[in-house]
């Protein structure tokens, strides 16, 4: 009687392939932590007639992540993100957002320190204290990472792909 075929091995088994990160990714980096905490401040939000009236107090909790700031060698605060300048841009947009939920308010602020203070991540936790009786607070919290930025090499190395050589005569 034939032996049946081993079972394969983990050495055996084909192996899936993990898409290679890019450099800029985020988790590939180290990133110093910016944060501000407890930020309060007082919007119109919400779905129900008893909220779109009166402004209500909200509690934002903000971290933003750079890799490596620069200040940490300068020494200069327009080699970070400023916690003065972010407080001010939160206190605008909570008296102009038009929007109804949290997670809006949340996404606005994220995208807010991405694209304005050139964060690469960002924590934004929004919430609102006492809106019911029996409960502390309520709100979101949402994390969100900026797009990876092309790499100058990578533009490099398409141009020699193509036949081009950079500086070449």
């Amino acid at each position: 009687m034939p032996h049946p075929d081993p079972e394969p091995t983990q050495h055996d088994r084909p192996r899936a392939c993990a898409p290679q990160q890019p450099a800029t990714d985020a988790p590939a980096q180290a990133l110093d932590l910016i944060f501000i905490e407890g930020f309060v401040g007082e919007t119109v939000i919400g779905l129900h007639e008893s909220e779109l009236h009166q402004p209500q107090p909200l509690v934002i909790d903000v971290h933003a992540g750079l890799p490596r700031a620069h200040a940490c060698d300068t020494d200069r605060i327009g080699d970070t993100i400023d916690y003065g300048v972010v407080c001010e841009r939160l206190r605008q947009l909570l008296s102009t957002h038009r929007v109804q939920l949290l997670e809006a308010l949340a996404e606005n602020i994220a995208g807010m320190l991405l694209d304005e203070f050139g964060a690469r991540w960002v924590r934004v936790k929004v919430v609102k204290p006492r809106k019911f009786a029996d409960v502390a607070a309520v709100g979101v919290q949402i994390e969100r990472r900026a797009a990876p930025r092309p790499s100058r090499s990578g533009a490099v190395l398409r141009l020699i792909g193509s036949g081009m050589v950079p500086g070449g005569r």
